[in-house]
């Protein structure tokens, strides 16, 4: 029930932030719907990684006897690892879109018809 629900979300988050990738003209709605995008596939990779009745892999001195069942960590490094490079790639596509606005004072994505 509760795996279903996190599906149902980051499917939700997927699809909203690809449309706003898909359809927006503004750089910082592009980068906002990234973002979303980004958050819909970590809250997945979360929801692979639910195992009800399982406990964390933290091994300490209370495990005497058989070991429990352990939920698989990797998913969660994964996310982890996602959530950093995530923020250092918004980071510098930040930075960039900063540039490109003081270059060409706009912000949207838009043909000049120029050719180069």
């Amino acid at each position: 029930m509760v795996q279903t629900a996190l599906i149902i979300s980051a499917s939700a988050l997927v699809l909203t932030g690809l449309f706003g990738v898909i359809t927006r003209r503004n750089v910082i709605r592009i980068l906002l719907a990234l973002n979303l995008l980004e958050t819909g596939v970590n809250l997945f990779l979360v929801s692979i990684g639910y195992a009800p009745g399982k406990e964390a892999p933290i091994v300490t001195a209370r495990i005497t006897g058989p070991i429990s069942p352990f939920v698989d960590p990797l998913p969660q490094a994964l996310v982890l690892t996602s959530i950093v490079i995530g923020l250092g790639t918004t980071a510098l596509a930040l930075a960039i879109t900063l540039r490109h606005y003081r270059a060409a004072r706009r912000l949207t994505l838009e043909e000049t018809g120029h050719a180069s």
